[in-house]
């Protein structure tokens, strides 16, 4: 047996429950005196839980709806219709009258207000009582990190918000996800997120910390449920996922009659919710939160076995076979950014070609194209937009080479390819954003892989200081366009520090690498991924998109905690990931096009003087056995 606590003034007694919940449930349901407590600060071996109250016909929908939405409605159990039953004479106190416990909805509109339904006792005898978990308590987590107790007003009702993100619908059940939000210092951040994952397992982990209009959240001053919540200055709205969702099912299902928990009415029970925490996280369940944008404020979270893996990415790529100093220009956790901010975006636009070769045609070189190409194949896998941006006079070998790129199988299907000759700040801001509105951008995440960066005098050059600004069309203005448009991030992939995006590094690049003074790329990107080879910054961003997407907290966190999640190693995605055959094809294609090596100038089988058998090859083995290693 199972036991369910109600709260009758100060006097709680316990009612057994049978295995599938029924009889208490029906009593409680049916029963007029009993107040059910507020239990939002309450901790203990009992667990709140909401009811959702709806006919027998409906029962099969909403049961798949829960299980394909677990994070908002984590589903503990449900009644047998037909067994509807009053309270035993005397079971409950007969102290004083219940407060409204129940909303009455009536084909989508809430119709009023219950403190029981005993009055409806025959129509119940063809409906289900579902049982949602909300066990997770914020306050003890709040505790554990060290942080004090927030309860608004007293044991008052915290604020509730619905979001525009969807639900995943099953069978006419749709609504919007509602969160509920508590404002936390930056520097307690991942504390509190760790705390909250040992403490609540999934329903524990927030589904979004930073700016809530990323969550179609408008004013926090107008909840739609509870009172309002004041995030002060400096602090950040972090938002966990709320049973309080299963509302706007109810409504939007419009039946004829349906019942639902009034928000803060809760039962207390001992039923244990499946995905219940393990108590000690594991390295895979352990979150780490890191900052990826400031305007739109955001952060992001994975798991530490996760980051881990991405680190040891970057590490590999970041040597330094052509001993040009650029260990110099490492930052810690670039990639990791870099590919959580991607992992956010809808629309990527990645841009390449570095015609340091401009006594030939074509004077691109064989880094840069291979990396982009890459990435794509994989945002591809993930099923974002993207496209690629390149020189107006280098359009035509670019498009070739895509078309090449789909024929021989590296990349699944043909992409946009855009040029852009701009010339001015509002030419740029008209190409990032639809009817050139900085509230709607067309991108939100810009990527450049050994691209041609703009000096600090305005012109182009190349690792040997010559001046090729004749060859290339001024892409590095979306770039700056994009820092003072909300919403766009960016990353410069490159090794050697004259790349687009290296103003990041620009001081270390002035002072360890040669010719560093002239041929410093000025332009900065918000991430600046450092590789031995550019090619190798493009493997180890699709590599690292795959071990986010593979990672169960990040996953869940991308989703909202609405939907099913992918299994980790999804075929499709293990099939996108850069490999030695598909890079060989690539590099052929390349050589077809007369693509020359960056450093020897050779058009044949290697990048930047470097044999791809061999160095290159082995390189992409090595990313790709890290990526897909079995912790």
């Amino acid at each position: 047996d199972s036991l369910l606590l109600i709260q009758v003034d100060t006097m709680p007694f316990t009612l057994h429950l049978r295995s599938r919940l029924p009889s208490a449930i029906r009593s409680l349901i049916l029963q007029k005196k009993p107040n059910i407590r507020n239990t939002s600060s309450m901790a203990g071996e009992l667990r709140p839980a909401s009811l959702v109250v709806l006919p027998r016909s409906l029962a099969p929908a909403f049961e798949r709806f829960c299980q394909v939405n677990t994070g908002p409605l984590p589903l503990l159990g449900q009644s047998e219709p037909e067994k509807w039953m009053l309270p035993p004479q005397g079971a409950i106190s007969e102290t004083r009258m219940g407060h409204p416990q129940f909303w009455k909805y009536e084909f989508g509109a809430c119709t009023g207000s219950l403190a029981s339904l005993e009055q409806y006792s025959e129509q119940l005898k063809d409906m289900v009582a579902f049982f949602l978990g909300c066990s997770f308590s914020l306050e003890e987590a709040l505790e554990k990190a060290g942080l004090p107790r927030r309860d608004p007003a007293g044991h008052s009702q915290a604020g509730a918000y619905k979001t525009t993100v969807p639900c995943v619908t099953h069978a006419g059940f749709c609504c919007p996800l509602v969160v509920t939000m508590r404002p936390i210092p930056k520097d307690k951040l991942e504390g509190l997120v760790r705390a909250c994952c040992s403490l609540g397992g999934e329903q524990g982990q927030p589904v979004h910390m930073g700016d809530p209009e990323l969550l179609g959240i408008k004013e926090l001053s107008k909840p739609a449920y509870g009172d309002a919540m004041v995030c002060p200055p400096g602090e950040v709205p972090v938002f966990w996922p709320s049973p309080l969702t299963s509302l706007g099912a109810v409504s939007n299902c419009e039946t004829p009659l349906a019942f639902a928990s009034i928000p803060g009415c809760t039962v207390m029970t001992d039923l244990k919710d499946a995905k219940a925490p393990p108590g000690c996280l594991t390295p895979e369940r352990i979150p780490e939160v890191h900052h990826i944008s400031q305007d739109p404020l955001h952060y992001s979270i994975a798991s530490v076995s996760a980051s881990q893996k991405i680190r040891e990415l970057e590490s590999m790529i970041g040597i330094d076979p052509g001993n040009r100093g650029i260990g110099h220009l490492l930052c810690k956790d670039e990639l990791l950014k870099a590919s959580l901010s991607l992992s956010h975006a809808r629309s990527v636009l990645i841009t390449t070609g570095f015609p340091t070769h401009f006594n030939h045609e074509p004077p691109e070189e064989t880094d840069g194209p291979p990396g982009a190409v890459a990435l794509v194949a994989f945002l591809q896998a993930l099923e974002k937009e993207v496209a690629i941006i390149v020189d107006q006079r280098a359009w035509n070998l670019h498009q070739k080479i895509v078309e090449d790129a789909v024929e021989q199988g590296v990349l699944k299907t043909q992409i946009p390819i855009l040029t852009y000759q701009g010339g001015s700040v509002e030419a740029a801001q008209a190409f990032l954003c639809k009817n050139g509105d900085p509230q709607t951008p067309r991108f939100d995440h810009l990527v450049a892989i050994e691209r041609a960066g703009r000096a600090a005098d305005g012109n182009y050059y190349n690792a040997r200081k010559m001046n090729i600004k004749h060859l290339v069309d001024p892409i590095d203005d979306l770039f700056l366009a994009a820092k003072k448009i909300p919403g766009i991030s960016s990353t410069g992939v490159g090794d050697g520090g004259n790349e687009l995006g290296m103003g990041k590094v620009k001081e270390a690049v002035r002072r360890h690498i040669r010719h560093g003074d002239v041929i410093a790329c000025d332009v900065e990107a918000d991430f600046a991924v450092i590789a031995g080879v550019s090619n190798w910054g493009g493997y180890a961003l699709a590599c690292a998109l795959y071990i986010l997407y593979s990672c169960a907290v990040h996953s869940q966190y991308l989703r909202k905690a609405v939907g099913p999640s992918r299994a980790p190693g999804d075929q499709a995605w293990t099939q996108a990931l850069p490999s030695v055959i598909k890079e060989e094809k690539m590099l052929g294609i390349l050589v077809q096009h007369k693509v020359r090596s960056g450093v020897s100038g050779i058009v044949g089988m290697e990048v930047d003087g470097l044999p791809f058998h061999n160095t290159h090859a082995e390189m992409i083995q090595k990313l790709v056995d890290v990526t897909t290693a079995q912790v």
